[in-house]
């Protein structure tokens, strides 16, 4: 490995040295002998050693050039190892995730400066996946498992929160990395439900209610709402009526069953309207 320079700032580089908590990351994980893994982000490959010897397949997305060709020379003798040199937001995943039956293991050490943009990603893939084993930045952990009515509860709390059981394993203090971070990580394991957690009525519709909610954090409900595209074709004070919620509260203060209420009388809505209009265009026709 000491072909391979320093850790790139630029690329939120922060390698894995601390053997014991490479232990502990492998051991949650808890991979089987013929199960796919997926592993974002391999950096200077303190994980992956451990999954190729325990995946039935093992594919490893890694931005690095560098680091890349690295891996690449290191298991070209692994037949079971899958090399993707590329950005992991640009990646198809649902695509890459359907060419291997079993659904997957996601084990990543994921860089603090896209964390949240690769959680969304994995949230969009959540039917390919068995189980996902992430290193975070501690804040966004917290963010993760955070209850209605606090700072740290937001976005992706509702929205992972729909398909996933998730928890914190434990926590990582900088010296286990080099270059040291300046703030403890978190590791997490994702457990995808089978049902969502609640009806949502269409989840496209969900995640714009959401985050129309959260959009101005500081503005009441029924003025975040009437931001959203949806409520070109909707009264947002009736949906709110109809819902039982007080428009006057933050977004911040709705447990996820009440953005399901919300999101399915948005849903239900639209679609009645959609149909009233195709009738109305046949009639004239």
């Amino acid at each position: 490995m000491s072909a391979v320079r320093r850790p790139l700032k630029s690329l939120g580089q922060n390698f894995l040295v601390d053997r014991n908590i490479v232990d502990r990351i492998i051991a949650a994980a808890d991979i089987r002998p013929d199960q796919p893994v997926l592993e974002i982000g391999p950096g200077r490959g303190a994980l992956t050693e451990h999954l190729a010897e325990r995946a039935g397949r093992l594919v490893l997305i890694e931005f690095d050039h560098a680091l890349a060709a690295w891996h690449q020379e290191q298991r070209k003798d692994n037949r079971r190892v899958t090399v993707i040199d590329a950005d992991v937001l640009k990646v198809d995943l649902d695509a890459l995730l359907s060419e291997s039956p079993p659904k997957w293991n996601v084990v990543a050490n994921l860089p603090y400066n896209i964390s949240t943009e690769v959680l969304f990603r994995l949230y969009g893939v959540h039917s390919r996946l068995a189980r996902m084993t992430l290193m975070l930045q501690k804040e966004v952990g917290d963010r993760l498992a955070a209850p209605p009515d606090c700072s740290a509860y937001g976005v992706t709390t509702v929205l992972l929160g729909l398909w996933f059981d998730i928890s914190r394993t434990f926590v990582v203090h900088p010296g286990s990395f080099h270059p040291s971070p300046k703030v403890d990580s978190a590791v997490l394991t994702f457990i995808p439900r089978s049902e969502p957690r609640a009806d949502v009525g269409s989840e496209e519709v969900f995640r714009a209610v959401v985050k129309s909610a959260f959009s101005m954090r500081r503005k009441t409900l029924i003025n975040c709402l009437k931001s959203a595209e949806f409520a070109k074709r909707i009264d947002c004070g009736e949906l709110l009526e109809a819902c039982a919620i007080d428009g006057r509260r933050r977004g911040e203060t709705l447990a996820l069953e009440e953005f399901a209420a919300l999101s399915r009388w948005v849903t239900e809505t639209v679609r009645a309207g959609t149909l009233r209009q195709n009738q109305q265009k046949s009639e004239i026709l």
